[in-house]
């Protein structure tokens, strides 16, 4: 297979993949859709989560101290956010797919 032949399966396979994601616009899987949406990579997703799994260990300790400003946590997951990922339909899609799902409700509360 040459290059040309290989280049314009990439496409048609590009192409398919919006078509499908058109189909399963309405899932509940609003996070993985948005994963896909924006061509992460898995290492990517793994850097996400690792994300999510260390602010949401602060988020508890700051809970536990009783602590009700979270904008410090806000602006670490904003800064450390993937580059392609919007903050606000990030944690749109991580609520609506149960991910971190009390992390991410404080988080949107600091972006009202």
């Amino acid at each position: 297979m040459n290059m040309e032949e290989m280049k314009a399966r990439v496409e048609r396979l590009e192409f398919h993949q919006r078509l499908l994601l058109g189909m399963i616009h309405h899932t509940e899987k609003a996070f993985d859709l948005l994963v896909i949406k924006n061509n992460l990579s898995e290492s990517e997703v793994k850097d996400f989560l690792d994300l999510c799994e260390a602010l949401n260990k602060e988020f508890e300790k700051q809970k536990a101290d009783h602590f009700v400003y979270y904008a410090p946590l806000f602006q670490e997951f904003t800064t450390k956010l993937n580059k392609k990922l919007s903050p606000k339909e990030t944690i749109s899609a991580c609520l609506k797919q149960n991910m971190y799902v009390e992390l991410m409700k404080k988080l949107l509360r600091n972006m009202e």
